[in-house]
């Protein structure tokens, strides 16, 4: 009853034909009193240490876990392991073979080293308003999972990261309540990868078409190389041909013709396409170079994945279409948001980064970590041009549920067919998602939110901005950016609408 195991299975255990058996572990010092207090024969009690959680399910994946011997297993635990455990003390001594001392035997005493702290860039406050986001989307969209990812654009610092479902890492190898049946069931190579679903950090490790929010890394581009200017106009009749293959745009109907500051407000597929086989594949490919896109981002994480781009040499005039819009390439989330970052950070390409240092039992720092600069990307006057088309999207474009009275909010919002891995080809589901950031004329806040298979409304512009929004509208606020509210927001608060 004190340990909560159920009798039968603790009498099965006590049958095995061996001298020490293992009832229970890892039980806290007030069940183990009064196990003590029951005073039976044949049960012994031995102390040990076990790394422990205080906030539980929280940032869990980031965190990672360790295993029963407090060794890194996942996340940051793994990473900064070898820091994290310190050394352990040593005795070498002469002894004879019965291990007695020699009396005129040398002797030498290592004494035991503490590890290291490891102080990480999250915050806990938007970390939590990331979860609590995260959670009452979970509840609307019933999606799969959401992932979301928040950074300083001017530091490469990851403010936030955090994917649904989450785990307890105190408890890191028990399935979710709602698993438990299920996973009682599973053969033991079945329960390894069902954990190892959970453990894993899908915004560095996993892969998936970004759709429209790529669009900003195709206009920025094309901007930079003086392919297209404010002045250049693009027509959308719904549907367009490239080299035979017909390709449609999102819409039933029809953007018109359009500045590429509207066909990035409208997310116009043919628009985006044209400036793509503007630049020709060559360089295009160079500012998927430039912008990281075609290596990984060298977070300080285990287990990063890097992006799938198409040789360019098999790339003809379709795919090159299809990637200006964002299909028929994947990559991390961590990727992107690093990419769009350097839009926000003047064109500056920063690596992201979880641990910004390491300090001592007593708080003082060992080791420091400064924001790293990886290279120049675009040049400051593309980068405040793109910021100000971002602005105009949530503004007047299809990005208006993230806008924020008071607040000057830009970004992309973004559609992309999932692959269906029985038929390799686009199935029913979509990863619906946003991308941002705050102020657009002293960016703060990045941003980037992804619903796996949202079921219901799918459209990113319905689906995720309005989590980037609750999740922007409070850590802005925590962050103190002072609103400045224009005249018709003024209007409309003093109306009470």
């Amino acid at each position: 009853e004190i340990i909560d195991k159920d009798s039968d299975e603790v009498y099965e255990n006590m049958k095995k034909n061996q001298a020490l058996v293992r009832i229970a572990k890892y039980l806290d010092k007030e069940t183990a009193d009064k196990l003590r207090k029951l005073k039976i024969s044949g049960i012994e009690l031995s102390e040990d240490t076990k790394r422990y959680y205080p906030l539980g399910n929280f940032a869990s994946q980031v965190l990672g876990s360790v295993n029963d011997d407090n060794m890194g297993r996942t996340g940051i635990e793994l990473q900064y392991d070898q820091y994290l455990s310190g050394v352990s003390g040593r005795w070498v001594k002469n002894t004879d073979l019965l291990g007695n001392e020699l009396v005129k035997g040398a002797e030498e005493y290592y004494e035991a080293q503490d590890g290291l702290n490891v102080v990480m860039t999250l915050d806990e406050a938007i970390q939590y308003y990331v979860e609590k986001a995260l959670e009452k989307g979970m509840k609307k969209t019933k999606a799969d999972r959401i992932m979301c990812l928040v950074m300083d654009p001017k530091t490469g610092d990851v403010l936030a990261s955090a994917t649904t479902p989450g785990y307890d890492p105190n408890n890191a190898t028990e399935p979710l309540a709602k698993d438990k049946k299920k996973y009682d069931k599973m053969s033991a190579d079945d329960k390894n990868k069902y954990l190892f679903s959970l453990w894993r950090n899908p915004l560095v490790s996993d892969t998936y078409e970004p759709g429209s929010t790529f669009k900003l890394i195709t206009s920025s581009s094309a901007i930079e190389e003086k392919v297209i200017n404010d002045n250049t106009t693009f027509h959308c009749s719904g549907s367009f041909t490239v080299a035979g293959v017909r390709l449609h745009c999102w819409t039933h109907g029809a953007h018109g013709t359009q500045t590429i500051r509207q066909a990035v407000g409208n997310s116009c597929n043919p628009a985006l396409a044209k400036v793509a086989s503007l630049m020709g594949k060559t360089r295009f490919y160079k500012y998927l170079d430039l912008y990281g896109i075609t290596d990984k981002t060298g977070i300080d994480y285990p287990g990063e994945s890097g992006a799938i781009v198409q040789n360019i040499d098999n790339v003809g005039p379709v795919e090159l279409a299809t990637i200006g819009y964002g299909q028929g390439i994947s990559l991390t989330p961590i990727q992107l948001l690093t990419a769009v970052n350097a839009i926000g950070n003047d064109g500056v390409l920063l690596q992201p980064r979880y641990v910004k240092a390491l300090t001592d039992s007593e708080g003082k720092v060992v080791e420091s970590y400064e924001p790293t600069v990886v290279r120049k990307v675009i040049s400051s006057a593309t980068a405040k041009k793109m910021r100000s088309i971002m602005q105009y999207v949530v503004d007047e474009g299809g990005g208006g549920n993230a806008r924020i009275a008071g607040f000057r909010v830009g970004g992309k919002t973004g559609t992309a067919n999932k692959i269906d891995a029985g038929t390799g080809k686009y199935g029913k589901y979509y990863y619906s998602s946003f991308i941002g950031m705050a102020p657009m004329d002293d960016p703060k806040i990045s941003i980037l939110v992804v619903v796996d298979s949202p079921k219901g409304s799918y459209y990113g512009s319905m689906v995720a901005a309005p989590i980037a929004k609750d999740i922007l509208t409070d850590a802005l606020r925590y962050l103190n950016v002072t609103p400045k509210y224009s005249s018709a927001e003024k209007k409309a608060l003093q109306s009470g609408y």
